[in-house]
């Protein structure tokens, strides 16, 4: 995990510092957040907080939590992480084992806010792991309608084209990052779904 303390102890400076307020709708994960320069913004009129950390995999959320999310005291948590982790190797099976220790992680915590975990995203960059991010998010789906007030957002399926391949112009030439119009996709839907997402407005 020391790669990411650089950026994790930044984080905490700008908690720390007030810069990033509490009781906000905290979003939570890797750089599919990190980049959405934009979201503050484009999910207006909701009190956002981006607290998502380059390169971050579910492993490192897990491991960063009490240091990240409860100094912030969010009113909700939105989370988009674990394809780092896939694209690093790890198998499904495994990658449920840390989505295990996230979940435990918000009973023992944060058991009474709204939580939402966003489906793996079908990045073109990592077509040969569509199996396995495919098995995970349903494997995360089915635990989380086990669950109360919780919810799984399934933007994966809305990322392809019409012959059932990852959609390229939703994405940077990298094939791994989205462009604008990835994110006017998860604009839409979470607002879609603003009423199992977020809780609390900008007066």
């Amino acid at each position: 995990m020391e790669w990411h303390e650089a950026e994790v102890s930044q984080l905490e400076k700008k908690i720390k510092e007030g810069k990033i307020t509490k009781g906000a709708n905290l979003f939570y994960g890797s750089s599919s957040f990190r980049l959405w320069d934009t979201m503050q913004n484009d999910l207006a009129p909701y009190h956002i907080e981006n607290v998502a950390f380059g390169g971050s995999t579910l492993k490192a959320c897990v491991y960063f939590f009490e240091r990240i999310i409860l100094p912030c005291e969010p009113k909700s948590l939105i989370i988009y992480a674990g394809e780092n982790d896939i694209g690093d190797g790890v198998y499904h099976a495994d990658l449920m084992v840390h989505f295990e220790k996230l979940l435990k992680k918000r009973a023992d915590h944060l058991s009474g806010i709204h939580f939402t975990f966003i489906s793996i995203k079908p990045s073109p960059a990592r077509h040969a792991l569509l199996h396995r991010i495919r098995l995970f998010n349903s494997y995360a789906k089915s635990r989380i309608e086990e669950l109360d007030n919780m919810h799984y957002i399934d933007l994966h399926s809305q990322m392809y084209t019409a012959d059932g391949m990852p959609n390229p112009e939703l994405f940077s030439e990298d094939g791994l990052h989205m462009n604008t119009l990835g994110y006017k996709i998860w604009r839409e839907n979470l607002l879609q779904n603003a009423d199992k997402i977020f809780v609390e407005r900008v007066s």
